[in-house]
């Protein structure tokens, strides 16, 4: 029997077109954070008070990835930021053809950092390069600390981990030991911030975090940052 794996030329050609996006940006000088996480997570709402810490440091745009509707983009938009919405029709992931019509549509040479906010899915998101310079995943309380284990390639694939909604971890039963230890097994190197919307924790810490990124990719002699 003859197998024949489609995945390699789709991926082959996304990652083609992800160089290009990647060639452009740097040019640009533009940091480009991929946002993953399951739907619900909290991602627009990570953005949103990642953009209120960062707003008076860097020019920020935002790339809105969904299956349909315009929902997040609009709320992004009410924040004063430039955002691009993408729907996907079906598709449970971003790739790098949809960044570059989106790219193609933002005033490049005023922005310092763009945020993309993938389709929630914990699984095909890792698959597929955009031309980011990072890609971070969301994991709220709620949806359990054995998430590690159960789709390690997307935190082994995050440059940084954020846990959102800790404000709910004593209703939830969450162990947070459990799960920092499988993160660091998983991926040493990657920093976990704990963040709440709700009270406020954590957001300036991981606003320094990714501030220092933008910064590191801004000063490297060619504009290119750490992928």
């Amino acid at each position: 029997m003859t197998h024949i794996d489609i995945s390699k030329p789709i991926l082959d050609k996304n990652d083609r077109l992800a160089q290009s996006n990647k060639e452009l940006l740097r040019e640009k000088k533009i940091f480009v954070l991929d946002l993953m996480a399951s739907p619900g997570a909290g991602k627009t709402t990570a953005i949103l008070a990642t953009i209120e810490a960062l707003k008076e440091r860097f020019r920020i745009a935002v790339i809105e990835g969904d299956i349909a509707s315009d929902v997040d983009a609009q709320k992004i938009k009410a924040a004063g930021v430039p955002a691009i919405q993408i729907n996907t029709g079906g598709v449970c992931h971003l790739e790098s053809d949809m960044i570059r019509h989106a790219l193609d549509q933002l005033p490049l040479d005023d922005l310092d950092l763009i945020i993309v906010e993938n389709v929630g899915n914990l699984v095909c998101t890792t698959e597929f390069y955009l031309g980011e310079n990072a890609k971070v995943m969301i994991l709220s309380v709620p949806e359990g600390d054995d998430k590690p284990l159960k789709y390690p390639t997307i935190f082994q694939t995050s440059k940084a981990v954020i846990l959102s909604k800790t404000d709910t971890m004593p209703v939830f039963d969450f162990d947070y030991e459990a799960f920092e230890r499988t993160v660091n097994s998983l991926n040493p190197k990657a920093p976990i911030f704990q963040l709440s919307a709700k009270t406020g924790e954590g957001i300036q810490q991981w606003a320094e975090w990714l501030a220092n990124q933008v910064k590191h990719a801004q000063n490297a002699p060619d504009g290119q940052s750490l992928h």
